[in-house]
This record gives structure tokens, C-alpha cells and sequence, in this order.
């Protein structure tokens, strides 16, 4: 049984929320060195990109305003070239890319609803 594509959504949006939690309050000093949240929020951005590959291409299609493609190719770098983490660019991720991201789904979520009605 397939899961819905509301629920991966719903998925993405809570990753953000817990990168945002994470890392609230440091410096990207403190994160890098921090050990838990590092790895915590790491995996987290992994996650990202598996939830938008699960959400299918004709409903991505319809959300033309979440970067899809970047999520998932983000996700596929961290998983496969794990030795090679850029810092700044995952502080980045963090600071500016994740908040701005929450803040799209939500507005998706609150102005469009009607994406979410009566599909599967």
C-alpha cells in the first residue's frame, strides 16, 4: 500500500521545522562544532529530498515555487558524497534556504487547499 503524497509533504514541512529547531540560536561556528545538531540537522536535509522524491511529478508540477529539483539533489549529495560536505553551503541551507522553504509550504497549505482535497 502506497502512502498518500500529503503525508511526504507534511513530512518536509516538519524537516524544516526541526533544521530551524536545531540550529535556533548558533552561530555557524557553534553548529559545525555542536556534535548532535550537526548530525540531527544533516539528516534532517537528507529527509528533505526523500520526501520530495516521493511526492509525485505531476503534483510537484502544480508547486512550481518549491525548488524540487534542489531538494533532491541536495538530499542525493549528503547521502552519496558525505565526505566531501560543503559547511557553507549547508549553513546556507540552514540560515536562509530552510526558513524560506517552511514559510512556501505553508503558504501552499494555506492558499491553495484545494491541492490537498479529495487527492490521493
Amino acid at each position: 500500500m502506497s502512502r498518500e503524497w500529503k503525508l511526504y509533504f507534511d513530512d518536509l514541512f516538519g524537516f524544516c521545522e526541526k533544521v530551524m529547531s536545531y540550529t535556533h540560536g548558533l552561530t555557524r561556528e557553534k553548529f559545525e562544532a555542536s556534535g548532535l545538531n550537526y548530525d540531527a540537522t544533516l539528516w534532517n536535509v537528507q529527509l528533505y529530498g526523500e520526501a520530495a522524491k516521493n511526492i509525485p511529478e505531476e503534483i510537484r508540477n502544480q508547486m512550481s515555487e518549491v525548488p524540487w529539483r534542489e531538494l533532491i539533489g541536495m538530499r542525493n549529495r549528503l547521502a552519496h558524497g558525505y565526505f566531501g560536505i560543503n559547511n557553507e553551503i549547508l549553513w546556507r541551507v540552514v540560515e536562509v534556504e530552510t526558513p524560506k522553504l517552511h514559510k512556501t509550504l505553508e503558504n501552499i497549505r494555506q492558499r491553495r487547499p484545494e491541492l490537498f482535497e479529495g487527492q490521493a
